[in-house]
């Protein structure tokens, strides 16, 4: 054992020792009953307002859920409503059932007509074949075109 270390313990047994003796004295227990007591009092109102903080969390999560839902259902009664309005059930008598209101005459045009007055849907073109230059070029040009504000080039 090298000597340095056993002097170290005996210091370490004596400093023990003069702290035990130091308890007899009624201030200093004191003193340190009074010091675990406020690490104890400290330790306890540090997890109280750690729950409180996580507890605060929940609460704003909570309410934001319910502030969705409220949203959710105000949509889903104003669609309630809107369903139930006489426009909607007009709307929809028209479209499903082809029926007028009073008053109203109905005009049937014949199909060959009705499409003669119809643009004409536009081809499906073939994909142009992609240009000889290698990809990283045509992205640098992309790129260039991109900042530059001007269509990309289309060689």
């Amino acid at each position: 054992m090298n000597p340095q270390n056993k002097h170290t313990a005996q210091d370490y047994g004596r400093r023990v020792i003069q702290f035990v003796l130091r308890l007899r004295d009624v201030r200093f227990a004191g003193q340190l009953l009074f010091l675990v007591l406020v690490l104890l009092v400290s330790w306890s109102g540090v997890k109280a307002i750690d729950a409180n903080y996580t507890l605060q969390k929940q609460i704003a999560s909570l309410q934001q859920q319910n502030n969705v839902q409220q949203l959710e259902n105000n949509n889903l009664a104003l669609q309630n409503d809107y369903y139930n309005s006489d426009q909607y059930l007009e709307l929809s008598a028209r479209q499903n059932f082809g029926l007028a209101a009073s008053g109203e005459k109905e005009l049937l045009v014949p199909t060959d007509i009705a499409l003669s007055y119809t643009v004409p849907e536009p081809k499906v073109s073939t994909p142009q074949p992609a240009s000889q230059q290698p990809p990283y070029t045509r992205n640098m040009q992309a790129w260039v075109d991109f900042f530059l504000h001007r269509q990309p080039s289309t060689n």
